[in-house]
């Protein structure tokens, strides 16, 4: 539709080109007038803006007036309303646009929401894409939601803003991840957040480290500093860097090459008579090692006993190749 527009629009201003063009020959000709006095001559005889003629014209120039001003009313009309349509066209697009990304967006629940698109946003919607989670991006930067919006979600708008939130569904999300540049946007938007859905899970980014503490009391769940973790990082890879690049090689970059799966303990009850992990007997049958366990209270526990009983609500960390990960989840119907 857009290319019509633009075809229709350079038709149009061949036109008027080309009426400017017959004009200032037909003045220069026919009224023996200079090439300045004839594109004036043209220039106010079809803007039609009442100006006096350079001097008078003969019966010949009259009634090449006439033709001029008849081609040009009809050639200048087509040409406003190519313009006027594709200005109301191109507002009905983005109209329809936005009402069905609010359609889309009315429809999920227990989705994650993601505020603000940069590095540490457009970190977190890869991952989010990698595991086929349903998202939404809160961004105000509107070059930024005109590239990415074949993509995926965007709500634009503040996201500090109550309605922006309501807009991106938080009363009905499981997740929402905080990744502004500034603490102080960050924390009014886990305080806004808190209230509006008291279940949701609030993942906060945080520059400074007291404004950690904040965040926590604000009602975020985790906070996370990104400059923290890569100087923590990089002073590992100094200290232990085999192990530091062994824990690299564990990816969890998407649901076909993740080395690391977190799997419910009630997404073996009726496959298998499971007391215990050595009940599990995981490694036997999919070749995974169970590495961590963490109970309903959310205590963990890193390389569990074997006979370490099996709570509901409680979950287990296992350890393999994709391959082996993939066996797993289809044996046990994981999602």
């Amino acid at each position: 539709m857009l290319k019509l527009f633009r075809s229709k629009i350079l038709i149009a201003l061949v036109l008027i080109l080309g009426v400017i063009l017959m004009g200032t020959l037909g003045y220069r000709y026919v009224s023996d007038y200079s090439w300045i006095d004839a594109l004036y001559m043209t220039v106010i005889t079809i803007s039609t803006v009442g100006f006096m003629e350079v001097r008078p014209l003969g019966a010949e120039a009259k009634i090449f007036t006439i033709i001029l001003i008849t081609c040009s009313v009809f050639i200048l009309g087509y040409a406003l309303s190519v313009i006027s349509e594709y200005i109301l066209s191109k507002n009905t697009l983005q109209l329809l646009k936005k009402k069905k990304v609010k359609t889309k967006i009315q429809q999920l629940e227990g989705h994650v929401i993601v505020c603000g698109y940069g590095r540490n946003g457009m970190q977190a919607v890869d991952r989010l894409k990698a595991y086929n989670r349903d998202f939404i991006v809160i961004e105000r930067d509107e070059e930024i939601i005109r590239k990415h919006e074949k993509d995926f979600l965007f709500v634009e708008g503040d996201a500090t803003e109550d309605d922006i939130l309501f807009e991106a569904g938080v009363d009905k999300a499981s997740f929402l991840i905080v990744a502004l540049p500034e603490d102080a946007d960050n924390l009014f938007i886990a305080i806004t957040a808190r209230q509006l859905n008291p279940d949701i899970f609030i993942i906060s980014r945080a520059s400074q480290a007291g404004t950690q503490k904040k965040l926590l009391l604000a009602g975020a769940n985790k906070v996370i500093m990104p400059d923290k973790i890569g100087g923590d990082h990089m002073a590992s890879l100094v200290v232990l860097p085999d192990l530091i690049t062994f824990m690299d090689k564990l990816s969890v970059e998407g649901e076909n090459t993740t080395n690391l799966e977190e799997v419910a303990i009630e997404d073996f009850v009726g496959e298998l008579n499971t007391h215990t992990l050595r009940d599990l007997d995981l490694r036997k049958k999919t070749g995974c090692t169970i590495i961590g366990y963490i109970d309903p209270n959310g205590d963990y526990i890193i390389n569990p006993e074997a006979d370490l009983p099996l709570q509901p609500k409680g979950k287990v960390i296992v350890l393999g190749r994709p391959e082996q990960i993939n066996k797993l989840n289809t044996m046990f119907h994981i999602n």
